[in-house]
């Protein structure tokens, strides 16, 4: 595992700009090498925040929005339509204003699904489907995501994958049903740490003083079953992506910034 880098902007509206402008980078070099790119999304205020800059960029026009498969790294178990999915948020800033192939973006499955208020099952359906789209250059039952996006949580957790909880302890299974999430809503669809790690690239989202010393946990050598966040990590890079605020409480002398 190479260790994570590092790059820290002025305020979160920076922040989010950067990184938009870094993930159509991204995806136009995956096009541009296989003809196709795949990206993992994540919600909460910084993941929203980048696919609403992403949204109002003029670069993103570059991208090939029909070749682009999107999937999620965790979901709230919720109705379909709910506003608190990430899915409906995404939707609002950024999905419903490209030209996706919808074949092409990969929900996770909602409460009143076909699976019902079965979250088990959602979790074994949606492990199903990414494991039908990984090919035999990928590694497992899962696609060798091009990008794979997490917010970092006050208590270092990413995706649904809380301190100390079962979900962060799974070892085999690629996606995993969360009972009793620690924020709610309890019921959750997660992503394991074995499903992160196949991304080739891993991106970590904080801003705000709130995040601050859940970065400097999961920077500082914590485990990860007590610091989720330590323990996710992509196959060619792991890359932190914070404001000042975030990056106060780091020991910045380990974690040299990040070159371009």
């Amino acid at each position: 595992m190479k260790p994570p880098q590092l790059v820290v902007h002025r305020d979160k509206e920076l922040m989010a700009q950067a990184a938009a402008a870094r993930l159509i980078t991204r995806i136009v070099d995956a096009q541009a090498a296989r003809g196709h790119a795949s990206v993992v999304l994540t919600g909460g205020r910084n993941g929203n925040g980048l696919l609403a800059a992403l949204a109002a960029a003029p670069a993103r026009d570059a991208v090939d929005w029909a070749r682009l498969d999107l999937w999620w790294g965790d979901e709230r178990f919720l109705p379909e339509g709910d506003p608190e999915r990430n899915i409906t948020q995404a939707r609002e800033a950024l999905l419903d204003a490209v030209p996706l192939d919808p074949a092409r973006v990969h929900a996770m499955p909602a409460s009143d699904g076909p699976y019902g208020k079965d979250v088990d099952e959602a979790a074994a359906a949606y492990a199903a489907e990414l494991a039908a789209a990984a090919g035999p250059e990928d590694h497992g039952r899962v696609p060798s995501f091009d990008v794979l996006m997490l917010g970092v949580g006050p208590d270092t957790h990413v995706a649904s994958l809380f301190p100390e909880l079962p979900a962060v302890r799974e070892t085999e299974r690629t996606v995993v049903g969360v009972h009793g999430a620690p924020k709610p809503p309890p019921v959750r669809v997660s992503l394991t740490l074995p499903a992160i790690r196949a991304a080739r690239e891993v991106w970590l989202l904080a801003a705000g003083e709130d995040k601050a010393e859940a970065a400097a946990i999961a920077l500082s050598g914590a485990g990860e079953i007590q610091a989720p966040a330590a323990g996710a990590y992509g196959r060619s890079r792991t890359l932190w992506l914070l404001d000042a605020a975030a990056a106060s409480q780091l020991p910045r002398e380990l974690y040299p910034p990040a070159s371009a």
